[in-house]
């Protein structure tokens, strides 16, 4: 009984480490915010055999992608690399063709978030009654590990700090911690998965994108009208960002009021001049009906939100 009583409890505990992360805030509110991760700075004095701020990214980036919440872009060092072959291409010493990269077309990140990694503790002792099976042990030792990371969301338009918090990662490999099991390990982070402190790691990431999600009600959601044409408006944003057919959007000019001292971006407000239902969606662009306002007054770079 006792066994079955133990048995049921790990398999309730592995569906739980084992869903999605905040599945019903996903389900509730399907439009997404394009974000890009910066690597996180060691600031904690720890070193071992990774990277422990490229680590952060690495976990950050595949858990921010697995929310549904956010369009997430390459870390800043894939788009430097991106960036890089545009430059090439555009030189003229390349072979020019459809698959070319192309300037002017990158996804730009409404939201930046980066931080430091302020203190990594980890605790080895040993343990009693180990088991070694083909070289892997069994209650041999006790590790217990903590990650403090402080993190910020960065409004990539005003370079302004949206939202900051500390959060604080734990694991214990003694006791029942579901590891990391996500893609994209190589290299130097081969061993990360498996290691007490990228355990901590990991809990400390889901921490703090569970943050996130809850600081995106306060984030202005935003996209503009690309064309207006055959009386229906052409939106940039689609079924990546989660527009739905039905979607009710405002269309209206945006207004910014700024420091006369500093330049300072003090607030923004949209004066609505429209009402648009998204009809046809596609990837990254809705044809959108005026349900109210006149269509002659929409142009062309006029911003869209959310009623």
């Amino acid at each position: 009984m006792k066994k079955t009583a133990i048995f049921l409890c790990l398999c309730v505990i592995g569906l739980i480490f084992s869903a999605p992360l905040s599945a019903s805030a996903a389900e509730a509110n399907g439009l997404r915010y394009t974000v890009a991760v910066a690597k996180f700075e060691n600031r904690s004095g720890w070193a071992g055999q990774w990277d422990i701020g490229n680590a952060w990214g690495v976990i950050m980036t595949d858990i921010l992608n697995q929310t549904g919440r956010f369009i997430v872009l390459g870390e800043n060092d894939m788009r430097g690399a991106a960036l890089a072959e545009q430059d090439l291409a555009s030189s003229g010493r390349t072979v020019q063709g459809d698959i070319t990269p192309q300037a002017g077309v990158m996804t730009p990140a409404q939201i930046l978030v980066k931080g430091a990694i302020t203190h990594v503790q980890n605790h080895t002792s040993d343990g009693l009654g180990g088991v070694s099976i083909r070289g892997i042990t069994l209650g041999g030792s006790k590790s217990t590990s903590e990650v403090n990371v402080t993190m910020y969301m960065i409004d990539s338009t005003t370079g302004q700090v949206l939202a900051s918090t500390s959060v604080v990662g734990k694991s214990n490999s003694s006791g029942s911690f579901i590891g990391y099991s996500g893609a994209g390990w190589s290299g130097g982070l081969a061993n990360f998965k498996n290691d007490n402190v990228g355990k901590a790691v990991e809990a400390a990431v889901k921490q703090g994108v569970q943050w996130m999600i809850g600081q995106l009600p306060k984030i202005q959601w935003r996209g503009s009208v690309v064309m207006v044409r055959d009386g229906r408006v052409y939106i940039n944003r689609g079924q990546r960002e989660g527009i739905k057919p039905g979607q009710l959007l405002v269309v209206g000019n945006v207004e910014v009021i700024r420091d006369p001292s500093t330049g300072e971006v003090l607030d923004q407000s949209v004066t609505e001049i429209a009402r648009i239902t998204a009809v046809n969606v596609k990837e990254k662009i809705s044809i959108c009906d005026v349900v109210s306002g006149d269509i002659s007054s929409i142009d062309t770079g006029l911003s869209i939100t959310l009623p």
